[in-house]
């Protein structure tokens, strides 16, 4: 990647890394279209490639740049100290939120990139997915499983909120007016929903 990408104006820079999550979340490496990308952002190929000279390129810079700023969101608004699985999952959301807020597409890509087939998309993400895998798990593993009352499993039901999350998320985003905000209230509804049947 050229350094001087980021002397360019904040808006045009974000402009760039949107269109590339967009379609990269979208038709994942493989399917994704430089023309496509350009198309997008509203610019030139010749300007694509002057400060990322392929695809992989870009894909690889997108992709750092959502870990970093993910981790960033994690760090701040994360579930510092909670134990509780429904605490821990608000706090994860909020900070997945924030993050959606400037850049829609980037969960959704991140979670695009986890079923990623392609090998030479792999290497070259590797050691950041293994971050923010990490820093998964390490959230992951402050939950008190015990906690909860005779004949709930913790584990399953952390597994349906995973994947009511995930099919919240895909609904969402295939509304043509995508909302970060609309999507956490609605989980946060589910969360709570979930929290009061155990509380039960």
């Amino acid at each position: 990647m050229n350094g001087k990408f980021f002397d360019l104006k904040k808006e045009k820079q974000d402009r760039m890394i949107n269109a590339a999550l967009k379609v990269f979340a979208l038709q994942g490496y493989r399917h994704a279209s430089t023309d496509e990308i350009v198309r997008e952002a509203g610019i030139s190929k010749g300007l694509l490639f002057h400060y990322f000279t392929s695809k992989l390129g870009v894909y690889t810079f997108v992709y750092d740049y959502s870990v970093r700023y993910m981790l960033l969101e994690l760090g701040a608004r994360g579930p510092a100290g909670e134990k509780g699985l429904f605490a821990v999952y608000r706090a994860r959301e909020l900070a997945r939120m924030q993050a959606m807020k400037g850049y829609p597409y980037m969960q959704q890509f991140l979670n695009r990139s986890m079923q990623e087939d392609v090998s030479e998309a792999l290497l070259a993400i590797e050691e950041k997915r293994e971050s923010l895998l990490a820093e998964y798990d390490r959230i992951q593993s402050q939950i008190d499983y015990d906690a909860f009352p005779p004949g709930v499993d913790g584990h399953k039901l952390e597994q349906m909120l995973e994947y009511t999350i995930q099919g919240l998320m895909g609904q969402h985003f295939l509304e043509s007016s995508f909302q970060p905000e609309m999507l956490y209230s609605e989980i946060l509804e589910y969360i709570d929903m979930l929290e009061r049947l155990c509380s039960k």
